[in-house]
């Protein structure tokens, strides 16, 4: 598409030891890059001023004075991507976890469908943690449940391409979780709203020395809560689901 223009959004807190790779890794695809600092420690606001020498116009840094979580930094993120013109914004993490080499995939998927959600569909390696796999098994059965589908096959990757309208549109119109409750419930409130949902398989890896942000308490909370607001929102929504499917099958091949 001819009007289709596109930045970086990382949101990042405390990954001091990854981001100048990572920002370095993605200068190649000459996309201007908007980071997000979410409340991080010093070593990570050195790290970030670090990278100032090298920088221009095409690397802009946000500052939370707070720590909001990922979801709070991302929306900061696309919220800003808008306001700069841009029409969509490829998310990705701070820690490295991503197969960068795969963005220009994500690029072409989302110029040929540029209504579309282009997400990562994890394949993960022997260093995925086990406790982190059932926990991913759960939310793909809870997400197959509220979407009555499944065609929506990975809403926890944090490596996807927003279309910046319909995304920041939802933003305005409903509050979403701010936490590591974020990725699941943006894709599944978009996916209701009809936004079209693209998958790209890509690697992810766990990282021996990784730094993981997931507060097993709190974010397993906030997540379930988030689960039990959504089954309720497709129970409001299955009459509307019915009616439909009963009138594609009355409709003549």
């Amino acid at each position: 598409m001819s009007d289709w223009r596109a930045c970086i959004i990382i949101p990042i807190y405390n990954h001091d030891l990854t981001i100048a790779a990572v920002v370095d890794a993605l200068r190649q695809y000459q996309l201007p890059i908007i980071i997000v600092d979410d409340g991080s420690d010093q070593a990570t606001k050195a790290a970030l001023a670090a990278l100032a020498p090298t920088a221009s116009e095409a690397l802009e840094v946000l500052l939370h004075e707070h720590n909001q979580g990922k979801g709070g930094a991302v929306m900061t993120g696309l919220q800003r991507a808008e306001a700069r013109g841009f029409t969509h914004a490829l998310q990705v993490d701070a820690d490295g976890q991503h197969c960068l080499s795969d963005i220009p995939a994500f690029i072409e998927r989302s110029q040929q469908q540029p209504q579309a959600l282009v997400s990562g569909w994890p394949q993960y390696d022997e260093s995925l943690p086990k406790s982190r796999r059932i926990g991913r098994n759960i939310t793909h059965f809870w997400v197959a449940v509220e979407t009555w589908s499944t065609q929506v096959k990975d809403t926890m990757c944090g490596f996807r391409v927003y279309p910046l309208a319909r995304t920041n549109r939802l933003l305005k119109q409903q509050r979403l979780g701010k936490r590591m409750d974020f990725d699941i419930e943006v894709m599944i409130k978009l996916y209701w709203q009809g936004t079209p949902m693209q998958f790209i398989p890509t690697a992810v890896t766990y990282p021996a020395d990784g730094r993981s942000h997931f507060h097993v308490v709190r974010d397993n909370i906030k997540i379930t809560w988030m689960h039990t607001g959504l089954v309720v929102g497709m129970l409001l929504r299955s009459p509307y689901w019915l009616l439909r499917l009963l009138l594609r099958k009355r409709v003549p091949a």
